[in-house]
C-alpha cells in the first residue's frame, strides 16, 4: 500500500486553467481564424479536457460544423431540461447524425431536486431563475466535470452580451467562445455556404429557442431574444455570466 501511495503521488496532473492561461491563450490565437484555432486547441492543449456544449438552437449549427470539421471525437453536451421543444430534440438527432459526432452526452435534472424543488413542474411561471437553476445550471455542473474546459456558442451582438472574449474563466475551468467576434450576418452565410439544415421552428418565428415555457415568437423588428422569458427582467438561463 504503501508503495502504491508513492506511485499515486508522482503522478504528474495538469495543473487547472487560471487567469494567465486567458491572457496567453488571447494573444496567442489573436487574428487566427475560429477554424484554425479549434483545431489547434482540439489536437492540442484541450485535447481531452474539453467537451462542447450545446443547447441546438437556432444558430448551433455553425459552431457545432466547426468542432466537428476539427475533431468529432470531442464529447458535445446536451442538457434536456424536460421542457424543451420537440423540434429540437429532432434537430439535435439530425444535426448530431449529420455532423458524425461520436460522442454526444444528455444530461437531465435530478429527478430528486425536481420532487423537492418543482414537484408541480410549474416553477417557471413564478422563479425562472430558479427552475433554469435546476434545470440547466445544475445538471451542466454535472456534465463538466470531468473537464477542464468547456466550448460555448455565446455570440458577442446577442442582447446584453455586448464585447464577448473569446477565452475566459468559468467556475475554474477555461470556457472558449469561438464565435464571440462573429456577426450574426456571418453565421448566416455560413450556413448557407456550408449547407447546414436551419432549426425547424426559426422559420415559424422563434429566432432564440429555449424552453417551452419560456420561449415566445419574435415578432418583426424585435431584438431576436426578445422571446425568451419574455415579460421578466431576464435574458440568461444562469449558465452564463449576464454582465456579457
Amino acid at each position: 500500500m504503501a508503495d502504491l501511495a508513492r506511485q499515486l503521488d508522482t503522478i504528474e496532473t495538469t495543473p487547472p486553467f487560471g487567469a494567465d492561461d486567458v491572457v496567453r491563450l488571447t494573444a496567442k490565437y489573436e487574428g487566427v481564424s475560429t477554424e484554425a484555432m479549434l483545431a489547434d486547441l482540439l489536437h492540442g492543449e484541450l485535447k481531452g479536457r474539453v467537451a462542447s456544449v450545446s443547447s441546438f438552437g437556432s444558430e448551433s449549427a455553425v459552431l457545432l460544423a466547426m468542432v466537428a470539421d476539427a475533431d468529432k471525437d470531442v464529447p458535445v453536451i446536451f442538457i434536456n431540461t424536460q421542457k424543451i421543444f420537440g423540434e429540437t430534440l429532432a434537430y439535435r438527432d439530425e444535426l448530431a447524425e449529420k455532423l458524425g459526432f461520436t460522442d454526444l452526452r444528455v444530461f437531465r435534472p435530478d429527478p430528486r431536486l425536481l420532487a423537492a424543488k418543482d414537484a408541480t413542474s410549474l416553477r417557471w411561471s413564478f422563479d425562472p431563475d430558479g427552475c433554469c437553476d435546476l434545470r440547466k445550471v445544475e445538471p451542466l455542473r454535472r456534465a463538466l466535470a470531468p473537464f477542464d474546459a468547456w466550448i460555448s456558442g455565446r455570440k458577442g451582438f446577442q442582447a446584453g452580451r455586448g464585447a464577448l472574449p473569446r477565452f475566459e474563466i468559468d467556475e475554474g475551468r477555461l470556457k472558449v467562445n469561438p464565435l464571440a467576434d462573429w456577426t450574426r450576418e456571418a453565421i448566416d452565410a455560413r450556413f448557407g455556404a456550408a449547407g447546414l439544415p436551419r432549426h425547424p421552428l426559426e422559420a415559424q418565428g422563434y429566432p432564440s429557442v429555449g424552453c417551452v415555457p419560456c420561449t415566445s415568437q419574435v415578432q418583426p423588428g424585435e431584438d431576436p431574444r426578445s422571446g425568451r422569458w419574455r415579460g421578466w427582467d431576464k435574458t440568461e438561463c444562469g449558465i452564463h455570466d449576464p454582465a456579457f
